[in-house]
């Protein structure tokens, strides 16, 4: 799978999500609706299966729940590795 480094970003707000954000070169294309993907992330060596999915702008992101991020928040680095669930 290739690699790409991700900043991570919290959505404010109590329950807000942690996601990393996907370049348009690593992104799978739309499988389901609501413009998700399914698809085996590794973050940082950790690795799930999870979906990622576009926001209003277009933007592909990873949701990066707690228990793969570890200390990881807001601003920190990731390597994150996405791969097609079919």
């Amino acid at each position: 799978m290739p690699s790409f480094r991700a900043r991570l970003f919290r959505v404010p707000g109590k329950g807000g999500w942690t996601f990393a954000p996907v370049p348009d070169a690593f992104a799978p294309p739309v499988t389901e609706g609501w413009g998700r993907t399914p698809v085996r992330a590794v973050v940082d060596g950790r690795a799930w299966d999870t979906s990622v999915w576009r926001d209003k702008s277009g933007t592909t992101l990873l949701p990066v729940p707690k228990k793969i991020r570890g200390e990881k928040e807001d601003g920190d680095e990731v390597l994150v590795e996405i791969e097609l669930r079919v």
